[in-house]
């Protein structure tokens, strides 16, 4: 293979003093956005040429293009939502680079394409994003979103005719969309317009609870619930089965925040807090008339539930359901019974629970893995809810909850033998001695070490759990192995294990993730020479932090859309939010930790670094590209050894969500391909 020349970079002086350190950012102009900085349009072009030559010459990318686009030639199911006696559901077929919202009229009736975002752009980067069906399912509110970007627009669809109504709501992300019982109108949480219309550089502040007339321009929209005093917060709503609450989290991020509700049969919707701290986590699983059913983490690390009497006007928290040793994940009241998610050491276990909190049994779940996302009404009997496994695909069940028994409701057929696989759950010791646990797939009756992909996250209090992706399905067939480590940061334990991965605490994460990749080559599990690390957003923060702590350790790191300057993630767009996680560089007792491990910052020159393909996509508005541009800069000006580091740009591509199928399987051919090189994985053809 030819040697790879990386395009040199300007450096520009720039010098800040930051509580007595001098901080070099000679790359920062590479924050500018490339659609009006010719000069950061360049480098990209430039950067783009070089990694595609060096991806056009590897052996393994045709053959993981093929199976990956094999892989995702199936049907793709959401949980379905019920109104009027409809259901309403996504469904993406394999030919689909998109989903389409499907439309079934009882539950024997046939299936109806409502919206099909194909046609929304040529190179089918707009999709749908959030939707919501009125009560009586007349109606359908739905978000676009545009080339990957996190803003939307809302527009209104009638159910029957097909007909799109004239209503049009800009500016809206990070939100739900709410309707109001009679079907009027709908909730949503938006921003103020960006000035002069930049969405990609926008910030973050003064997000508000708005309400949308049917039939009335924007203008005309009813500010519902805002918070001056705290700008940076988030907003978001629900709504009780009977209509009568609005309910409001208000949410810095990182799973805590306030609760308010609105009586909407109350004139003025004056907004009535519940809660006003953000300390601890709530969140309305149901109601029956004044009372609420709220799960929380107030006095319970792993959660429990309690109830909150409307009729109070100061009410307290009365538990029902206490905290137990498994994580509460997530409950819904659904046919009279509360449906508890738990987690047991990363794996769901579901409790049914009486409205009393007098436990009701075990639902018997069709393995180990991860069920969730139960979606039905506190009356109702017929719930929904997921069930999917590392070698079980999203399967979507129908619950009867009175008499306890479900059945498939859609099922995927996949293009692999998924008998072929194994999963198994190990424990690993941390450098502090912390147990942590990991997943191990690969194929049944594997022998010997294999080149392997450990994948992590580690933030916000999010679990990894035991989920399908045929991504790395693609990967095992190969011979390779698939390991997932649940480190210090996730919710895998409550939020003892996410407080013990944050803040100044965040280097436990690391120090969990590099012990990981030890004890994979320790067991045998992974050759000396055969390990690739992979993360996403702050998981390309995590991959970008151990690259450059234990550069020996690893083959092949694959970080994609990293937070890599994390002395200036706080100046782009969303990144204010995570200040609840990762602590703010303007702060003198978060300062010095941030720095210690900033990948941007912490580059260890004469030292022999993996090969390294970063990912991001020019659209991205969450974790702006600047920061994978300026970390891929600097590892390219330092002598780190003689293999590559490079970048991947996507166009009209964002954070992950809405990217189109064939862009998606152009992507995980590429850094498949470029870990399996870089690891000595043989790719051969799969029959």
């Amino acid at each position: 293979m030819p040697e790879i020349i990386h395009p040199r970079t300007r450096r520009i002086d720039v010098v800040e003093e930051h509580f007595g350190r001098s901080i070099l950012d000679p790359f920062r102009w590479l924050e500018n956005n490339a659609r009006s900085d010719r000069h950061v349009a360049e480098w990209i072009a430039q950067q783009n040429a070089v990694t595609q030559d060096h991806l056009e010459s590897l052996s393994g990318r045709s053959v993981f293009r093929e199976r990956l686009t094999a892989m995702l030639n199936h049907e793709q199911f959401s949980v379905p939502v019920k109104r009027g006696g409809r259901y309403f559901f996504t469904r993406q077929s394999g030919e689909d680079n998109q989903p389409k919202l499907i439309l079934r009229s009882g539950e024997d009736g046939q299936d109806r394409v409502l919206i099909d975002p194909h046609g929304w752009s040529s190179d089918n980067g707009d999709a749908l994003a959030e939707w919501a069906p009125s009560d009586e399912g007349a109606l359908l509110a739905y978000g676009v979103q545009s080339g990957g970007t996190d803003w939307r627009t809302i527009r209104v669809l009638d159910v029957d005719t097909g007909e799109t109504w004239g209503d049009e709501v800009r500016w809206a992300r990070f939100m739900q969309i709410v309707w109001a019982k009679d079907g009027s109108g709908f909730f949503y949480s938006r921003y103020p317009e960006p000035e002069g219309g930049a969405t990609d550089t926008a910030g973050v502040a003064n997000h508000a609870v708005y309400y949308h007339a049917l039939g009335t321009p924007q203008s005309a929209d009813r500010l519902v619930y805002s918070d001056p005093e705290r700008p940076q917060v988030l907003h978001l709503v629900e709504r009780t089965d009977d209509g009568r609450y609005l309910v409001i989290y208000s949410t810095p991020g990182a799973g805590m925040n306030a609760l308010a509700i609105v009586d909407l049969t109350a004139p003025g919707w004056v907004a009535r807090r519940l809660v006003a701290g953000l300390d601890e986590e709530w969140s309305v699983i149901g109601s029956d008339g004044d009372v609420l059913f709220v799960l929380t983490s107030q006095d319970a690390e792993r959660r429990r539930i309690v109830t909150l009497d409307l009729a109070d006007p100061e009410p307290s928290p009365v538990e029902i359901v206490p905290e137990d040793e498994a994580v509460l994940a997530s409950a819904a009241l659904c046919g009279g019974r509360i449906l508890a998610a738990y987690l047991v050491d990363a794996r769901t276990e579901v409790r049914r629970i009486k409205p009393d909190g007098t436990p009701d049994g075990v639902v018997r779940l069709p393995g180990i893995g991860s069920a969730g996302a139960f979606e039905g009404s506190g009356k109702d009997n017929e719930a929904f809810f997921l069930f999917s496994s590392f070698d079980t695909p999203i399967t979507i069940y129908r619950y009867d909850v009175a008499v306890d028994s479900y059945e498939v409701w859609a099922q995927p057929q996949v293009a692999a033998d998924l008998d072929r696989i194994a999963v198994e759950q190990r424990f690993y010791r941390s450098k502090d001695g912390t147990s942590v646990p990991i997943f191990i797939v690969r194929k049944r009756h594997a022998a010997g070490p294999a080149p392997t992909l450990l994948y992590g996250y580690g933030g916000f209090g999010i679990s990894m759990v035991p989920i399908y992706n045929p991504m790395h399905i693609a990967w095992i067939e190969q011979g390779g192995v698939v390991a997932i480590a649940n480190i210090r940061g996730g919710g895998e334990y409550g939020r003892a294990w996410h407080a013990a991965g944050r803040f100044e605490n965040r280097q436990n994460a690391f120090d969990d993730f590099i012990a990981a990749g030890e004890f994979l080559k320790r067991e045998g599990i992974t050759p000396a020479d055969g390990l690739a690390i992979q993360g996403e957003s702050n998981g390309g923060l995590l991959v970008g932090a151990v690259t450059n702590q234990r550069p020996d350790l690893f083959a092949a790191a694959l970080p994609g859309v990293g937070v890599m300057d994390m002395l200036r993630y706080h100046r782009f767009t969303g990144g204010t939010m995570w200040i609840s996680d990762f602590g703010s560089p303007d702060d003198e007792k978060h300062f010095a930790g941030l720095l210690a491990y900033s990948p941007y910052h912490n580059i260890r020159p004469r030292r022999d670094y993996p090969a390294i393909l970063a990912t991001t996509a020019d659209a991205d508005d969450r974790v702006v590209p600047g920061h994978t541009f300026k970390y891929v800069a600097a590892l390219q000006a330092e002598d780190l050894g003689p293999k590559p580091r490079l970048v991947r740009v996507e166009t009209r591509a964002g954070h992950g969500a809405g990217m189109s199928r064939d862009k998606l399987v152009s992507l995980y051919a590429d850094l498949w391909a470029f870990a399996a090189h870089w690891t000595g994985l043989k790719i051969r053809e799969v029959p």
